[in-house]
């Protein structure tokens, strides 16, 4: 999986099936996925917190990118829209600490920040699967689509490879069996929670499950999916 900033719930119930879960730094940014930036509940509306990169080529990968040299006066702006947000939630005394912790890292590479906050968001939800950056992996890292992911399938002894529900656009079966490689597609159940308006936001970062439930819920929540 690419490195997410505060990913979705799905991020997290992936990670906790495995028994490896491998982390790419070694591929090209992309300015519209979900590396940089994701969504927070404002209003009773959804909107996007994001962290601002230096400029630079769109061709490095993630662990080639920066972090802007204003992150510092970013990052008060974005903790205060967190506090002025979930200020009322159940949660947020527990959860706000760990989310100024997150911000605070001292590392401004794109992808040691991002994988910190991922570290540290897996030790919170008690997850105990090992995370691997996908370049200390010894393969051919040339690789392009299927052809890297069964590469680092067979390096790491895998006969079972997890993709998420998208991954069926990219990904066949059969590819994947031909190496002795089973592969399912890792699909969320629809789970919704009490919020602060009656109408429920889905599909927001961790942050907001967070918020709004206990760890004890949120490790339910973790078995809630279907693989296909």
């Amino acid at each position: 999986m690419q490195p997410y900033f505060f990913p979705y719930l799905g991020y997290f119930q992936l990670m906790n099936a495995c028994d490896q879960f491998v982390v790419y730094d070694n591929v090209k940014f992309t300015k519209k996925g979900w590396i940089h930036r994701n969504r927070m509940l404002m209003n009773e509306k959804d909107v996007m917190f994001s962290l601002s990169l230096k400029s630079d080529s769109d061709y490095l990968n993630i662990s080639q990118r920066t972090i802007s040299d204003g992150f510092e006066k970013e990052k008060n702006r974005i903790l205060a829209q967190i506090r002025a947000s979930y200020l009322k939630a159940a949660r947020f005394s527990e959860v706000y600490p760990l989310v100024e912790d997150i911000f605070n890292c001292s590392d401004m590479n794109l992808y040691n920040f991002i994988f910190n906050s991922i570290l540290k968001l897996k030790e919170y939800l008690f997850i105990g699967t090992p995370l691997i950056t996908a370049s200390a992996i010894d393969i051919d890292h040339t690789l392009k689509s299927k052809f890297r992911v069964i590469a680092l399938c067979k390096k790491l002894d895998a006969n079972i490879y997890i993709n998420p529900i998208g991954g069926m656009a990219l990904y066949d079966k059969d590819d994947f069996c031909k190496e002795g490689i089973d592969l399912y597609f890792h699909k969320m159940r629809e789970i919704v929670y009490p919020q602060f308006a009656e109408a429920f936001v889905p599909s927001l970062s961790i942050l907001d499950v967070l918020m709004f439930n206990s760890i004890e819920t949120v490790r339910e929540y973790l078995f809630e999916f279907d693989l296909i």
